[in-house]
């Protein structure tokens, strides 16, 4: 029963086992940082492209942190359940950094919105291409 490391990191592609550390990474470094440590004054939290501050980003931080719980998990055993929820998820990423730029924008905000969105549209693809990576397969114990 020994831990291959190998053989899990072949179970995916290379942008995928990225992906899957980032979710990692956020929900065992990032996050309980931010929701235990982090003071209340200084927390922000974004949704859609708008961002929270100070207690309303407090109390939003739990569903970020079980969203990147079930993306560690679910990239980790290649859920079927992923797909197409992680694509989705980066798109609306994509959407946000658009709505996000526009709002905070200086006039330029159209520009540097759809460069970011460019640029988390493809991983979405990405993923959203990756339907058969997630079907369901039996685990050996």
């Amino acid at each position: 029963m020994a831990f291959d490391a190998k053989a899990e990191w072949r179970k995916r592609p290379w942008w995928m086992n990225l992906m899957w550390f980032f979710c990692l990474y956020m929900t065992f470094v990032y996050m309980p940082f931010d929701l235990f440590l982090k003071p209340v004054a200084q927390d922000e939290e974004v949704w859609f492209g708008f961002v929270l501050h100070g207690w309303a980003a407090k109390a939003t931080e739990p569903l970020h942190w079980l969203i990147y719980g079930a993306g560690a998990y679910g990239f980790w055993k290649m859920k079927a359940w992923m797909w197409p929820w992680a694509a989705l998820y980066v798109a609306q990423i994509a959407v946000a950094m658009l709505v996000w730029n526009l709002r905070v924008g200086d006039g330029q905000g159209w520009f540097s919105g759809l460069i970011a969105a460019a640029v988390f549209m493809a991983p979405t693809i990405a993923l959203w291409r990756a339907r058969s990576r997630f079907q369901s397969t039996p685990q050996t114990p």
